[in-house]
């Protein structure tokens, strides 16, 4: 059996991926600054700032998935996110691990059209700046033939047990359950794309598990026709049995709670994902790897029922 080890492993993705690993016969190792114990895994504590701890806590993997989240605060990435990749590399290069990273799309800014793993890299914020940084340190280790490893690509996402994490989550599941009306920040008439998270764990064991993979870049598989936030309310709503009724959140008033919420502050810069279509394209994977993503219709079905049931 291999090992694979999270680094990150408390995170929405590793939760998913966890169960994927273990109904695959997989050794599981659950690596972050506090990991919480889970049945059959073994935890390691380290901090990925330090490199002589990583490469400790990830010695003898086969697979190392960088999941990890950091604060959501500008100048924290700038400062952190370009030592935890060159710290994950040296970790991997040590032990001769194959690395998958999950990555988002922040580094590609504003596009007209759909995102594609060939779309440059033109970001529009701080954290897309970093971000573009990150990937083209990993870039440039793959390229050289320094490391095994692949590029996991995702928008926000949303599914069964994601709530805080998910704008979805928050927005829309959270307000229906409590009998609000559902809420949609900016603009709920562009397309906006999100992943399911089953799908995204799936497809990243794949990634890890498929030599073709790597030295890639991959955009987790995504339906090919997204949503308007009307469209995915009505969804919802309808899967909860509450009214279909929204009130659109306008970007005057996201800045003005940015005031008091650092969380919303830190998040204003994204809010072109949401004022404009942002459409996600996963053609590649699927073609790949025969895979079919998860409808918005079923995964926001199987999302509401979790959220009526808790």
């Amino acid at each position: 059996m291999a090992v694979h080890t999270l680094v990150g492993a408390n995170g929405t993705i590793a939760t998913a991926l966890i169960p994927i690993l273990q109904a695959n016969g997989e050794t599981i190792r659950l690596v972050s600054r506090n990991p919480k114990s889970v049945a059959g895994t073994e935890t390691m504590a380290a901090n990925v700032l330090d490199r002589n701890a990583l490469t400790q806590a990830v010695a003898g993997s086969n697979v190392v998935y960088l999941l990890i989240g950091i604060d959501y605060n500008a100048d924290v990435w700038q400062r952190d996110w370009p030592i935890i990749m060159q710290n994950t590399i040296a970790a991997c290069q040590a032990t001769n691990a194959t690395l998958i990273f999950f990555d988002d799309v922040y580094m590609y800014g504003r596009v007209n059209g759909p995102i594609t793993e060939e779309t440059p890299y033109r970001p529009v914020s701080r954290k897309g700046k970093v971000r573009a940084e990150v990937a083209r340190i990993l870039e440039q280790a793959m390229s050289k033939g320094h490391i095994r490893a692949a590029i996991a690509r995702a928008v926000d996402f949303y599914g069964p047990t994601v709530t805080d994490k998910s704008a979805p989550g928050v927005y829309v599941f959270s307000n229906l359950k409590k009998g609000s009306r559902a809420q949609w920040p900016i603009n709920a008439d562009v397309p906006r794309s999100f992943n399911y998270v089953p799908d995204a764990a799936k497809a990243l064991y794949l990634l890890a598990t498929h030599e073709k993979a790597l030295g890639q870049i991959w955009h987790l598989p995504t339906p090919r026709t997204a949503l308007t936030g009307r469209e995915f309310v009505r969804i919802a709503a309808r899967a909860m049995n509450r009214p279909n009724k929204l009130l659109v959140l306008p970007k005057w008033l996201l800045k003005l709670i940015g005031w008091f919420n650092p969380f919303l502050k830190e998040a204003y810069e994204m809010n072109y994902q949401d004022e404009f279509p942002f459409e996600f394209d996963s053609s590649k994977f699927e073609r790949a790897f025969n895979y079919t993503p998860t409808s918005y219709e079923a995964g926001i079905q199987a999302t509401a029922s979790w959220f009526t049931n808790q």
